[in-house]
């Protein structure tokens, strides 16, 4: 597989579960009841741009913040890859009546105040929360080596972050629609195999950290 198209399904893959657009659109149509289907088209456009941003961010910047507190790649590696695992492992044993219940936006409806309410809480925590953070930094710590592979990889997190933020604005911007389209059965299936596809990404992921730690524990040995 080219390591372009590898890399993007790798963030697609890793993410999208997370992100979980089609599992929020529900819950962003509650809490939106009370706008226009305009207003919510642009609501879910600014939605959509700041959960790429944050994603992106997370991405590239991420590395360089746990650089500066002196945590070493291996071990994140380790971490990052257990709390991916762990994620995709509870989203793949949840039960269907366990969905998290989201408290409603109250307050008029304000297009002046659709920027604020477009970053929290629609943004952080609905759309892009901890796990999704987490996960882009974890991600970005295991970017492969290499000035070619380098560049692929970062081409690969552009155009995955932005499959997932145009799959966040059509899914909330056609909530409606979607909810009429699809039934709970088939988003289940959806998820579960997202979810099946995340714990092996996190298993993955340790397994890198743990031989990368393996190998300098052998060689101060030696």
């Amino acid at each position: 597989m080219p390591p372009l198209i590898k890399s993007t399904l790798l963030i697609i893959t890793a993410l999208f579960p997370i992100v979980n657009p089609l599992g929020s659109a529900p819950i962003f149509l509650s809490l939106t009841g009370y706008y226009s289907a305009e207003e919510r088209k642009i609501l879910s456009w600014r939605i959509a741009v700041n959960s790429f941003l944050l994603l992106v961010v997370s991405y590239f910047i991420g590395t360089h913040i746990l650089a500066f507190f002196g945590i070493s790649l291996p071990v994140v590696q380790v971490g990052g890859g257990l709390v991916v695992a762990t994620t995709g492992w509870v989203i793949l044993k949840q039960k269907e009546d366990e969905a998290p219940v989201q408290k409603n936006v109250s307050g008029a409806v304000d297009m002046h105040d659709l920027s604020q309410k477009a970053f929290y809480p629609l943004t952080l925590p609905l759309t892009v929360g901890p796990g999704s953070i987490s996960i882009a930094i974890t991600l970005g710590a295991n970017e492969p080596h290499g000035t070619d592979r380098l560049v692929l990889s970062v081409i690969g997190a552009i155009i995955g972050s932005l499959a997932i933020s145009i799959s966040v604005y059509l899914c909330y911007a056609f909530a409606d629609r979607l909810a009429r389209a699809l039934g709970a059965t088939s988003m289940s299936v959806i998820m579960r195999l997202s979810a099946f596809l995340l714990v092996c990404i996190g298993v993955q992921i340790i397994w890198n950290g743990t031989s990368a730690l393996l190998k300098s524990v052998l060689n101060a040995v030696h």
